[in-house]
């Protein structure tokens, strides 16, 4: 694994778990964490240095091509979330509760949260909602689930919200918002995932928090920084969000190796003898 001078951990952790992001949290230092869906890009993921992936119901939208996150399934949670935890040695994995497997009631909240650990073996679930989840949080940490929360945008609301749309910008936003996440801490989230808010508001809420917050599209004064890896490495050919920051062109690079050997094939010059028994 790459390791850096810039973790404020004294020595990176055989795994890492919830108490060391909360020490990272305690220092003031800085944590990363990237989508991810299957073993391989997980393995690279986690060599990488990359402290905690998310398996995101994401995967509605960038690996089965629905045009949002509302029809993923928690057998679909089950598959991809074994598989990145199959690919990883170091880094802390969470899952997302998919639409539909936590809103009915407490009880099915805390069933649908300890299927995702026990069939999977991820670390933690994320769950999208403010306030009206709080005994939900409380019964899945009694049972063992640790929960991250999610405010901000969340996606599975995206019909009650009017679609993609920036979070916190009314009058009394930074108040609402440090007053429902310091409920969701109480609640016993172990962090908080803010999602499209202004960069005041979300500082603002992580300062008053003791519990590390994770940011996408919340500026860079929230613990860590979250990313759909798809549309930070330049696999999303299509709108990629405002806020992200590409860092690679890894959709130009397959797409110009696919041709060179597409070219090969049709030129007969693949396989040759050395490709060949």
């Amino acid at each position: 694994m790459v390791d850096t001078p810039y973790s404020v951990l004294k020595k990176t952790p055989t795994r890492y778990r919830t108490v060391h992001f909360q020490q990272i949290k305690e220092a003031g230092g800085k944590f990363a964490m990237l989508t991810c869906y299957d073993a391989m890009t997980a393995a690279i993921f986690d060599d990488a240095g990359i402290e905690t992936l998310l398996i995101g119901d994401s995967l509605g939208n960038v690996v089965q091509g629905q045009n949002s996150t509302l029809g993923v399934t928690m057998d679909d949670m089950i598959t991809f979330s074994k598989a990145v935890v199959a690919g990883t040695d170091r880094a802390l994995v969470m899952a997302d509760l998919p639409f539909g497997s936590y809103e009915e009631s407490v009880e099915q909240a805390v069933a649908s949260g300890i299927r995702l650990v026990k069939e999977t073996g991820i670390s933690a679930v994320k769950m999208e909602g403010g306030v009206e989840y709080v005994p939900h949080i409380q019964a899945l940490t009694a049972a063992g689930v640790p929960v991250v929360a999610h405010t901000g945008f969340t996606p599975q609301s995206e019909h009650v919200l009017g679609g993609y749309r920036v979070q916190g910008r009314q009058e009394d936003a930074t108040a609402h918002m440090v007053q429902e996440a310091l409920t969701l801490q109480d609640a016993g989230a172990v962090m908080l995932l803010m999602e499209m808010v202004p960069a005041d508001v979300a500082t603002a809420v992580d300062e008053a928090l003791t519990i590390p917050t994770i940011g996408i599209g919340a500026g860079h004064g929230t613990t860590g920084q979250v990313l759909v890896w798809q549309d930070a490495f330049g696999m999303n050919q299509g709108r990629v969000p405002s806020f992200v920051k590409q860092y690679a062109d890894v959709g130009g690079a397959l797409s110009d190796a696919a041709k060179r050997y597409r070219e090969d094939v049709l030129k007969a010059d693949f396989p040759d003898a050395g490709h060949s028994f």
